[in-house]
């Protein structure tokens, strides 16, 4: 028996450390098409998105918006909330003019005693306004980030999204690719383990694929580690760096 709830407890640990991490950045709306929609709140939190577990997340240490070559501090409207159960955070913004708005959250490191390591997911959301659609390919100069290769909007659930991995601007190769579902409805339930999280890797100029099978908010999350190291009570510790890109995928309307 003894031996049965030892390896119980190992197998536990060891499902417990294979689910994915996300930074999530999911606005209210993947498109603003009408004044309705030019009022933008956007949910921001630190999930396993497909499973529906949330975990605390600590206040941001920058949010920012940037159309062209502008861009705008967006932490003082910052509120605190809850996202699956967990501490999360939420900001507004209004949408006044046409332009592609490329939201990011650079957050506060995360330790995972699981991973024995910290985890900073720089996360991007990219939403146009009124007919615009120039720039979604620009990068907004993060310390990682996945830049579209593919215009990531207007995009139906099949099509193939590409993009390209970065780290301090340069290509990242042979880079892991974790991708998940928001399972927000609840209404997806994975076969098994295996298709919680897919993988795909980068090639050696940093680009990937991926075809998403079905509506709603993707997360692709590029996964590299950082050569410094951050202390955590004494130790020096691993800082998983990862580079986080939320996109929707839709079906077209019935008549």
């Amino acid at each position: 028996m003894k031996k049965f709830c030892i390896c119980l407890a190992l197998l536990f640990c060891w499902t417990t450390a294979a689910h994915a991490h996300f930074g999530m950045i999911i606005p209210s709306t993947p498109t603003v098409t009408d004044k309705k929609e030019a009022n933008v709140r956007l949910d921001i939190a630190f999930a396993h998105p497909m499973e529906l577990e949330g975990m605390d997340m600590a206040q941001p240490r920058k949010v920012t918006v940037s159309v062209g070559e502008a861009s705008e501090d967006l932490k003082a409207a910052l509120t605190s909330g809850k996202l699956l159960g967990h501490k999360a955070w939420q900001a507004a913004y209004s949408v006044k003019k046409p332009g592609v708005y490329i939201f990011a959250v650079e957050p506060e490191p995360y330790f995972e005693p699981a991973e024995d390591c910290y985890i900073v997911h720089y996360t991007k959301a990219i939403v146009p306004a009124f007919g615009e659609e120039d720039g979604w390919d620009t990068p907004v100069g993060l310390k990682t980030e996945i830049v579209p290769l593919t215009r990531p909007f207007g995009m139906y659930a099949g099509n193939v999204f590409q993009g390209r991995v970065l780290v301090d601007g340069k290509p990242a190769g042979d880079t892991t690719v974790e991708v998940e579902f928001y399972n927000k409805e609840k209404k997806r339930v994975a076969p098994n383990e295996y298709f919680v999280t897919q993988v795909v890797k980068t090639d050696a100029n940093g680009f990937f694929t991926f075809a998403a099978p079905w509506v709603g908010w993707w997360g692709f999350a590029a996964l590299t580690t950082s050569p410094d190291k951050l202390d955590y009570k004494g130790e020096a510790k691993s800082v998983e760096l990862g580079a986080v890109l939320w996109v929707n995928f839709a079906a077209p309307k019935q008549k």
